[in-house]
């Protein structure tokens, strides 16, 4: 990240936050439910099964993808895939990521305002909030089973941010996914990319959640205290 990247993206007073691979770690329990799912309910499916694919989707997105034309089998598959993940969640295997907790906290004590965007079901995303004690950071949450759509169409991002209020231009997205990013920056944000083999177009590629954590400190006290 270039120096004037950072100042721009430092200074901004609202962040909007991914969940999967942003802030938990959570890809191998959502590929071992998908795999046992799959296993179960569409066995055919399974040999071209590439779980990075899809990576960024919701449940029954990438479910109907794998099932096409089959409605009911993409059904039953997302279901018996959602409660697998939960019961690997209640298991202890989603941990949270380094940096995770360092950011989140230094968000709410320079008054910034933290959003949850993620295309996980509710019901999953709140046993993750609680199993990692990421619940008390965001001042809302949006989750698939708010829309219609899925990550990656814009208008994920951008109901995220007529719902609450916010305007794109002074705002920051966090995401680790191609899906994930190519919604945020079709709404007009500027997006962070962690833990990127290969850097999505449109994005401003990061290290870590730790490295993020770095660019407030480089911030001068008036663009700290800004806004307050």
């Amino acid at each position: 990240m270039t120096p004037s990247q950072a100042g721009v993206v430092a200074g901004r007073r609202v962040w909007l936050c991914d969940l999967d691979g942003t802030l938990v770690d959570s890809c191998p329990a959502h590929e071992a439910a998908f795999r046992q799912a799959i296993t179960e309910i569409a066995p055919g499916a399974l040999a071209t099964f590439r779980y990075a694919a899809h990576t960024g989707a919701s449940t029954a997105e990438v479910a109907s993808r794998l099932v096409p034309g089959d409605a009911v089998a993409a059904e039953r598959l997302a279901r018996r895939k959602q409660r697998l993940y939960r019961e690997y969640v209640e298991a202890g295997m989603v941990v949270v990521l380094p940096g995770a907790h360092r950011l989140l906290e230094r968000l709410t004590e320079d008054g910034r305002t933290a959003y949850l965007v993620t295309s996980g079901s509710r019901g999953s995303v709140e046993r993750v909030l609680a199993a990692c004690s990421l619940s008390g950071y965001f001042r809302a949450v949006l989750t698939s089973d708010d829309v219609p759509v899925s990550k990656p169409d814009p208008w994920f991002y951008r109901y995220a941010c007529r719902r609450w209020a916010v305007d794109p231009a002074g705002a920051v997205a966090v995401e680790d996914s191609a899906h994930g990013v190519a919604s945020a920056v079709g709404a007009g944000l500027v997006t962070l990319q962690i833990h990127a083999a290969e850097p999505a177009a449109g994005a401003i590629t990061v290290r870590d959640l730790d490295e993020i954590v770095s660019l407030f400190h480089q911030e001068q006290p008036s663009t700290r205290s800004s806004g307050e």
